[in-house]
C-alpha cells in the first residue's frame, strides 16, 4: 500500500515538473514568435489582433518539437526537487531503489507519448494547418493554389494579366517533371478558350517546357506542337515546399497524402519519415526519460541547477544531431526510411539498457 502511495506520488510529480517546464515554453516561444508576426503583417491591411491569434495558433507546433527537451528538463527538475527535500534516501528506505523510480518516470513517458500523438498531434495540427492559411490568405500567392489527391497534382492559377485562369492536372509526377499533363484555360466568367494536353513537361523553371502537345480551341481547332512554352506561377522547388510543413497534417491526412504521392510517382520519402517520426515519438521520450535519469543518478555531485540545465541542453544537442544525420541518410536513400528513424534510438535503448543493469549500484 505504501509503495502504491509512493508510485502515485512519484508519477504526479513527474508530470508536474513536465508541465512547469511546458508553461515556461509556452510563454518563451510566444515572446520570441509573436515579433516574427508582427513583422510578416507590418506592410499588410490587417486586425490589429491577428500576430498574436497567430503566434497562439502556432505555439502548439513548437512545443510539439522540443518535447524532447522538455521531457529531458522535466526529468531533471524532477530530481533535483527530490534531492532537495531528501526523498531519494527515504523512496529507498522503503523499498523503492533507483531501478523502481526510473521503470515509474518512464512509465509515464511512455502513456504521455501515446496520449500526445493521438489527441495532441492531432490538435496541433489541425491549428497549424489554420495558421497556415491565414498566413497563405495574406501571401502574394494566394490567389494560386496546388493540391496533390488520387488523381494527380492540381494546380488553379492566374494569368499574369489576371484576366484568365488555368486549372491544370498531371496525372503523373516525378521531380521535375509531370506526365499527362492536361490545362485548362478560362476567362473570368469561367468559359472555356483551349485546353492544352502534354505527354511531358520540365518544371524545373516557370516557364514550363511541355512536349508532344496538342492545343483544343474553342472554336474546335486542334493544333499539335512538339515544344510548347507555358509561362507558371509554380515551378518544382515551390510545389515541393507547399508540402514541406508536414506538422500541418493529422496522421490520416498523412497516410493519404502518402498513398497520392506513390499513386503519382512522386517520391513518398519525406512522408514516411515524419510518420516514422510520429511513432517513434512515445518510445523516443521514455528513451530521454531514462537518460535524464541515470544523468541525474550519477551528477549527484552537482549542485548548481545551471551546470546540470546545462549538461541537459549538451546531451539534447547530441541527441538532435545523431537524429538529424541518421534522417538525413534516410532522406538521401542511403539508409531504409524506417531505420534512419529507428536506428538512433536502437543505440540510445542499448545505452539505456546499460545503464539500467548498473543503476542500484550507487
Amino acid at each position: 500500500m505504501i509503495i502504491k502511495k509512493y508510485k502515485s506520488y512519484l508519477t504526479k510529480s513527474f508530470l508536474k515538473n513536465l508541465l512547469i517546464i511546458i508553461t515556461v515554453f509556452i510563454f518563451l516561444s510566444f515572446f520570441l514568435n509573436i515579433f516574427e508576426e508582427i513583422k510578416y503583417f507590418e506592410n499588410k491591411e490587417s486586425e490589429i489582433y491577428f500576430p498574436i491569434f497567430l503566434t497562439i495558433l502556432n505555439i502548439p507546433s513548437i512545443i510539439f518539437e522540443i518535447l524532447p527537451f522538455i521531457f529531458l528538463l522535466g526529468v531533471m527538475f524532477f530530481f533535483i526537487g527530490l534531492y532537495e527535500k531528501d526523498e531519494i534516501e527515504l523512496l529507498r528506505s522503503n523499498g523503492i531503489d533507483n531501478l523502481n523510480i526510473t521503470i515509474i518516470i518512464s512509465t509515464a513517458s511512455l502513456v504521455m507519448g501515446i496520449i500526445l500523438i493521438i489527441l495532441y498531434y492531432s490538435f496541433s495540427s489541425n491549428l497549424k494547418s489554420l495558421y497556415l492559411n491565414i498566413k497563405y490568405n495574406y501571401s502574394s500567392t494566394s490567389s494560386h493554389l496546388a493540391v496533390v489527391n488520387e488523381d494527380g497534382l492540381w494546380i488553379k492559377e492566374k494569368s499574369k494579366d489576371k484576366n484568365k485562369k488555368y486549372i491544370i492536372n498531371a496525372k503523373n509526377y516525378k521531380g521535375d517533371t509531370l506526365e499527362n499533363l492536361e490545362i485548362t484555360e478560362l476567362d473570368l466568367n469561367y468559359n472555356l478558350l483551349n485546353t492544352i494536353i502534354a505527354k511531358k513537361a520540365n518544371i524545373e523553371q516557370k516557364l514550363w517546357k511541355l512536349e508532344n502537345v496538342k492545343v483544343y480551341s474553342s472554336n474546335k481547332e486542334t493544333l499539335f506542337f512538339s515544344n510548347y512554352g507555358y509561362s507558371s506561377s509554380f515551378n518544382e522547388k515551390i510545389i515541393s515546399n507547399l508540402y514541406s510543413n508536414l506538422n500541418s497534417l493529422n496522421i490520416l491526412q498523412l497516410i493519404k497524402l502518402k498513398e497520392n504521392y506513390k499513386n503519382i510517382g512522386y517520391s513518398a520519402t519525406e512522408v514516411s519519415l515524419h510518420l516514422n517520426k510520429l511513432y517513434s515519438l512515445p518510445i523516443y521520450l521514455t528513451l530521454t526519460t531514462i537518460i535524464g535519469a541515470l544523468l541525474m543518478f550519477k551528477l549527484t555531485f552537482i549542485k548548481s541547477k545551471f551546470f546540470l540545465v546545462v549538461v541537459g541542453v549538451l546531451v539534447s544537442v547530441v541527441f538532435y544531431y545523431i537524429n538529424y544525420f541518421s534522417i538525413l541518410f534516410g532522406k538521401n536513400e542511403t539508409l531504409p526510411v524506417a531505420l534512419s528513424i529507428w536506428l538512433p534510438q536502437i543505440i540510445i535503448f542499448l545505452i539505456c539498457t546499460i545503464g539500467l543493469t548498473k543503476l542500484n549500484e550507487n
